[in-house]
Order: C-alpha cells, then structure tokens, then sequence
C-alpha cells in the first residue's frame, strides 16, 4: 500500500511552534515533504509604482526567518525543501516524481489577499488534475475563522464592534504541542536547495543600522527568545501600555509583529503566554493591550477577507471617492525624508535605513502624506509594504485605508498636527535629532519647529523649509518654553498615555 505524503507548502507560517498545518500532516500522514518556494513574482515591483515588492531589509529578514525554519525542522527528524521558483511549477515538478509510490496530499495554509489567492486556486487546478487531495487550514489568527460569531460577510465595520463581539462570544483556541520527533521526509532524489542570498533573488544586501530599533534577526528561535525576555527576563509587558507609543529603543514595544508578519511566531502562542504571565505575576491593562493589538490584527484579516479587492482600490474599503494626487517629486521628500516637517523627517529616514518605523511614527507620516500632501494613499501603502521588516498586507493596506478616511473608520476626517504630536511624543526632540543629525544644534523641542528660529535660538542648519505648513500648527508654536519643556506636559513621556487617537473616540476606549 502506498504510504501517505503530505506537500506541506509554507508560506507565511514559517515555524514548527502551533503550526495546525504540521500538526495535521503529522497526525494524518506516514511522510511529511516540508518545502518552501523563494516566489520570484514576490521580488519583482509593486502593483502600481513600481517599488521594489521586498526591499532589502524584509529580504534578510525572510532569509534568516527560513533559514532558522530549515534548522529547526532537521533537529526533528525532517528537513526543508527549497526552491527558487513558483510553488505552481515545484508542485507539478514534485508530483512528477512522488505520485507513483505515494499517496499525495498538498497543505498549506489559508491566505486572505488576491495574490496569495491567485496562487492557491491554481495550486488547487493542478491538484486537481492530479487527482491530489488538498487540505487547507486556517492557521494566522487568534480568533479561528470557524469560530466568529459571525459570517465574514457581516464582520463589524468597527474594530471597538468586533472586539466586544469576538472577547465575549469567542474562545482562543489552545496551542498544539508538536512532536520532538516528526514523521520522516520522504526517501527520495530530490535537491534540497540552498538559501539564496539577497543578491541571488535580485535585490541588494542590507547592513543592520546599529541605532535601529528593531535589531534582531528573523526566525522562530529569535521570536520565542523576545517572547520570553519581553514577559518573563525583563517584564516590560506589565508596563507596555504606558511605553508602547515610544520612538527610541528596543523596548519600548513588543516588536513582536515582524515574527507575525511572516509566521515565525503564533499568536495563539503569545495570547497563551500572556495569559499565563497574568496568573503567575500580574494582570493589567498593559498586559491586556497586548491581546488588544493582536485583535486588532486578526480584526484587519477578517476586513481583507470581507472586502477582498476593495482594500486596494482607490476609494478603499467603503467606496469612498477622493481625487488624490499622484505628485512624485512631494512624494519623494516624503519617502526621502526632506520635508521639512522633522517629525515627518525623522520618522521616514529611520524606516529608509532601518526597515522599522514606531506604531506613532506610522500614524503621523501617512497622516502627513494623504491629508497635508493630498497624496494618493497607495504610493505610501506601496512603499511601506516595500520597506517595512514587519510589513503585513491586511494590516498595511487595513491602515493606510484608515489614515486615508477611506476605511471602517468611527472618526471620519480625522487629521495629524504634526507639531503637537512630536512635542506630545519626542518633547525634547531626541528622536528627531536621532535620525536628522543636521538639525543637531537645535536644542529641546524647538527642533521640531526649527523654521520658527529667530534672534539667540537662530542656528544656521542645512536643513528645508517646510513644504507645506498646515494651519493648526501654529496653535503649538507658544507651547515649548525656555528651558524647551512643553508647557502642557506633567513629566516626560506623559504623551505616552494616548496611543488611541488613531482610531477612537475617547468613550470607545476599552478598560481593563
């Protein structure tokens, strides 16, 4: 009797921890193949501008994330195919050689967005063809799609209305414990691959920044190691809530979403690993923002999943029509970093030579780009999907249509001013000075305004103008006196506090 073989095909689940795609090929097959594909579609341009798809800092993030993923699955009896090539063409490639003396199955995990689709309707052609079983699970989110209190076509419009329905009708569901030991892959003459370099998928190496906020590598191995420090080594978890909207640092958020972005870290795991953390030390609303932003997550797939394309259009998921402009020479001193807004600046140039951007920076730039430029929101979505380690599509382009005031938004018109949210966030500039060096000589948080300068604060900088200067902004212009302290602020980091205005009203807070 031929034995059963399953084609588990990674994609965006690269780790063996809580893995429903493993776990069912172990229990369901005597031979499990593990293979993962270097799509070469996936490092060509972007849809609309043309960017490169994955720039360098995600490409070495990829690398070292499969590489890890290889290493781990050896230390359990398995192994790692991996090619450089469509999974289309290396699954009718492994077909040809495999359907003889097995019974084949193809698994891989359920994705939400066109192309991903694309490629699993056409992987489901072929098995087909073949007379091959398919077995495709739901394996990314917290929340199990069979478990929702809804259909996806009637996902809430509001997160506040899905995370309310989804906490207080919905279980997690518990981690798998997976094998020391995994059923064995297969004995056949079959090149396994090698990691490719950066170059050989055609995109120029990075070197890690070392002022970068995010500075580990990718894989499961790292992401475990930051789950334990972030909760157990260090608990930074007990006051995540108030540090979370921080610029400068390691620590000052998770930085768990790049090890979700790719798969290396379940958040089925993390949500277990706070939970427990609440029963052995404590339980707050830091520990609970944690969950918070992992819904959040979840909520930006179940959108995708319920608007598909429309997340992507123009007019965004409500059909919203706004004549955006397409301005490249505004858009690239926006992307460049020379705007003449230091926040903005700053921000943009730590993402260019770093890959990471802070959750506040990401707020105010897009703000900055689509309601002070009048800029088509995708040249930014595009960009940063280009740019960011961590880049997710659902909650990239979930984002951008919220900042644009084309997504589920409860706040229509909402609008960044620049200058209060550096002084509320980098009251002293420090972040700023970080990243624009040439505006070193500008002491405290008159960097953040430093067209203003006149009389004995004026300094002779090689830095531009504003591009444009919004009229509320001059409502902060009084507010940082002569020490450089903003008046409002109570103690330094006090704007640390609200971290919501992005996509509440003030009475749509959760408690703890």
């Amino acid at each position: 009797m031929a034995k059963r073989l399953a084609i588990y095909l990674f994609r965006n689940d690269l780790r063996v921890h809580d893995n429903y795609c493993l776990q069912w090929s172990h229990l369901n097959c005597d031979l499990i193949l593990p293979l993962y594909c270097f799509d070469p579609r996936h490092f060509q341009e972007t849809w609309h501008f043309g960017f490169p798809k994955t720039g360098p800092q995600r490409t070495k993030f990829l690398l070292e994330s499969v590489c890890d993923l290889r290493s781990n699955l050896l230390a359990r009896n398995s192994n790692l195919l991996i090619q450089k090539e469509t999974p289309e063409n290396v699954i009718q490639d492994l077909f040809k050689i495999l359907k003889n003396d097995h019974k084949l199955f193809l698994v891989f995990q359920e994705e939400v967005t066109k192309e991903e689709i694309d490629v699993e309707r056409a992987l489901k052609k072929i098995c087909k063809a073949e007379n091959v079983e398919v077995h495709t699970i739901w394996n990314a989110t917290l929340y199990n799609k069979e478990d929702i209190p809804f259909k996806v076509s009637h996902v809430p419009d509001t997160y506040t209305g899905f995370r309310k329905s989804v906490e207080s009708q919905c279980e997690v569901r518990s981690t798998v414990k997976m094998p020391d030991t995994l059923k064995p892959f297969p004995n056949v003459n079959i090149d396994l691959g090698h990691i490719p370099s950066s170059k050989d998928l055609g995109i120029s190496d990075f070197l890690p920044h070392p002022k970068s906020a995010f500075p580990w590598k990718g894989g499961e191995t790292s992401a475990l190691k930051r789950v334990n420090y972030f909760l157990w080594e260090s608990d930074k978890v007990a006051k995540y809530k108030e540090t979370r909207n921080g610029l400068i640092g390691d620590d000052y958020s998770t930085k768990f979403s790049a090890w979700l972005s790719v798969g290396c870290l379940s958040p089925r795991f993390v949500y277990s690993e706070v939970k427990k953390y609440e029963q052995k030390r404590v339980s707050n609303q830091s520990t609970y923002w944690v969950i918070f932003e992992l819904i959040w997550r979840d909520y930006f797939r179940y959108v995708a999943l319920k608007y598909g394309d429309k997340m992507f259009y123009p007019s965004g998921i409500m059909g919203k029509h706004i004549e955006w402009k397409q301005d490249m020479k505004k858009f690239d001193l926006w992307k460049d970093g020379k705007t003449g807004v230091p926040f903005v600046d700053a921000n943009m140039r730590e993402l260019a030579l770093t890959g990471w951007m802070s959750n506040r920076g990401r707020q105010n730039v897009a703000s900055f780009l689509v309601k002070d430029l009048g800029i088509d929101w995708r040249l930014g979505a595009e960009w940063f999907e280009s740019q960011l380690i961590d880049h997710d599509v659902c909650s990239n382009y979930g984002n951008w249509n919220y900042a644009a005031g084309i997504g589920n938004d409860p706040r229509e018109n909402r609008k960044f001013n620049m200058i209060k949210q550096g002084l509320d966030y980098d009251p002293e500039g420090e972040f700023v000075r970080l990243w624009v060096p040439e505006l070193a000589p500008v002491k405290n948080g008159k960097v953040h305004t430093p067209w203003t300068l006149t009389g004995n604060d004026f300094v002779d900088i090689d830095y531009p103008k504003p591009m444009v200067i919004a009229p509320e902004w001059s409502r902060q212009l009084g507010r940082v006196n002569p020490s450089g302290f903003y008046k409002n602020q109570q103690k330094k980091g006090m704007g640390n506090q609200r971290g919501l205005d992005f996509y509440f009203s003030n009475k749509n807070q959760p408690k703890k």
